[in-house]
């Protein structure tokens, strides 16, 4: 099977050895999203604000992809305290209309310390 590595210029570098996404003839897996700006500095503020910098990071990823937010089939949100899982539903609805698949998952700690962490799959 072959495969495109994509590492978005329109994004920061990503701080490990890993691309933002994997694309196949069948998907486009998309590595988790932290509220990093394409400077790589984080958004501070509401988890809302945090949650849609995740969120448009992926939706730059899929673009260049070939694909978009509406082709997602599968998310997975991670969060460092279950008290922001309202909140960041708020925010996470207004960019997933289509309801795909989720998992949300409270953790002990995301990298940079961030407060939320998104990671999907997409069709082509």
């Amino acid at each position: 099977m072959s495969f495109e590595a994509i590492t978005s210029k329109a994004l920061s570098a990503p701080a490990a050895p890993y691309s933002h996404a994997i694309k196949t003839a069948s998907a486009i897996y998309c590595s988790g999203q932290i509220p990093a700006d394409k400077d790589g500095n984080l958004v501070t503020g509401t988890i809302q604000e945090k949650t849609a910098q995740c969120c448009e990071n992926l939706k730059t990823v899929l673009e260049e992809a070939g694909s978009g937010i509406d082709k997602v089939v599968k998310v997975n949100v991670f969060i460092t305290d279950m008290a922001n899982f309202a909140s960041m539903n708020e925010e996470y609805a207004k960019w997933f209309t289509h309801k795909p698949a989720r998992s949300c998952v409270a953790v002990k700690q995301l990298p940079k310390n961030v407060d939320v962490e998104i990671e999907c799959i997409a069709l082509p």
